[in-house]
């Protein structure tokens, strides 16, 4: 006997009954993105593998442990993307978008990590991301806060709370890690296998270790605003100041440094207490170096992304409004032959928004009623040979206890519409 295939560990399949959930998701972001005039990119879900050693940062642990990299049969290094910021700075700059312009765009598909699956983090996973091009003030860092606090709220999301820092400029940051490595060394004792690893290579990755046993020590450790200019302080506290102005509440988190290279001055999460050890469900921040870094001109930069997987767990927990996929109407027919099927698109020709099932494989009206009660449609609409033969259609109510009635099938789409609570009937 052949052993049954499955899914690979980390790759799940989202099955039709959790679908609901990622349309409503979907449905909801697309709309706030365009209310914000961002437009959408379609981006691969394979690069060279030297984009993201160059623009994720070749001491990532994404980089180091967790790229799906092979070589392709001409011997290139390709890699599975493991996030979209670096993509789609490499398109902007291939396809000349960010010539000269302030660009605003946005993404969503999948992404790969080889990581250890556990709730809220699986190998496969999916994140819609935001980047905007060309803006060089905190404006743009309030107004991606703004946007991503405006579509959790358009989705019926609470409890959400907001961290922000600053990371300053690769100069500042520069002079704060040899003030961190000095530090660190000095108490190398204390210092995990992970954090004895980066020590040299870059300790600033220190300050994001999940390890509790290391919390005392990362506390007491140097902050970063030590060591800011006066341009990157008075970014931040732009930045600051815009969120307070909108009324959106933050805390500053000194030690929020992401685990990404490429970010400068302003990084943030959105974090929930509702899903375990995976509380972040948004992170961004800007990073205005890595279009120069990846060969294009200079150009400031800021964006986030967005874990479905994980909004999605939290729109299931609260409970949020979702949109209806269930069908609307479901067709029951006998002996009518290929009739049902014209009646069908007929429906759906004058009602173009109709979700309409109708039932396949035969069966008595009986059983086709059964399914019909199951596929949670409100309508039964009934066709046999005595209503082909008067060219009529009957209407049964399947969500209360209006009596079912015949109408005329040219009559049929305004009924139904009206029984719907629809005011078009075409």
């Amino acid at each position: 006997m052949s052993q049954r295939i499955q899914s690979i560990r980390g790759m799940h399949d989202v099955l039709p009954a959790e679908n609901a959930l990622w349309r409503t998701l979907e449905t909801v972001a697309e709309r706030v993105f365009g209310n914000y005039g961002y437009e959408q990119i379609r981006l691969p879900i394979m690069e060279r593998t030297g984009l993201f050693e160059r623009g994720v940062g070749d001491t990532t642990d994404i980089v180091e442990k967790e790229l799906y990299s092979f070589a392709d049969r001409g011997g290139e290094s390709l890699s599975l993307r493991p996030e979209g910021t670096a993509s789609a700075v490499r398109a902007g700059i291939e396809h000349g978008l960010l010539h000269n312009a302030n660009q605003r765009l946005w993404y969503s598909g999948p992404m790969f990590r080889y990581e250890r699956p556990q709730k809220g983090r699986q190998r496969q996973f999916h994140q819609f991301g935001v980047e905007a091009f060309g803006a060089i003030g905190p404006d743009v860092d309030i107004e991606q806060v703004a946007l991503s606090a405006r579509l959790f709220a358009n989705l019926g999301i609470s409890g959400l709370r907001l961290e922000i820092n600053t990371l300053g400029t690769p100069a500042e940051r520069a002079v704060y890690r040899d003030a961190l490595h000095a530090y660190f060394s000095a108490r190398h004792d204390r210092l995990d296998a992970d954090s004895v690893r980066r020590l040299d290579r870059n300790p600033l990755r220190i300050l994001d270790s999940k390890n509790t046993d290391m919390a005392s020590l990362i506390a007491e450790a140097p902050t970063l605003r030590d060591y800011l200019g006066a341009e990157s302080a008075a970014h931040f506290q732009g930045l600051c100041d815009g969120l307070e102005l909108l009324g959106i509440a933050y805390t500053i988190n000194p030690r929020l440094v992401r685990g990404l290279d490429y970010y400068t001055r302003t990084v943030f999460e959105w974090l929930t207490d509702e899903l375990g050890a995976q509380n972040a469900v948004c992170s961004g921040g800007r990073f205005d170096g890595l279009v120069g870094e990846l060969g294009g001109s200079d150009t400031p930069a800021t964006g986030f992304a967005l874990g479905i997987e994980r909004v999605v767990a939290l729109m299931e927990a609260q409970n949020v409004p979702l949109i209806d996929l269930k069908p609307q109407v479901y067709l029951v027919h006998v002996g009518a032959g290929a009739s049902a099927a014209a009646m069908a698109e007929r429906l759906r020709d004058v009602l173009p928004d109709l979700r309409l099932r109708m039932h396949t494989g035969g069966g008595s009206f009986k059983s086709q009623f059964k399914k019909a009660d199951r596929s949670g449609a409100r309508l039964a609409l009934v066709l046999g040979d005595d209503e082909v033969q008067t060219d009529t259609i009957q209407i049964k109510p399947l969500a209360d206890d209006r009596a079912q009635e015949r109408v005329a099938q040219r009559d049929a789409p305004a009924r139904i519409a009206q029984l719907l609570g629809s005011t078009t009937a075409g």
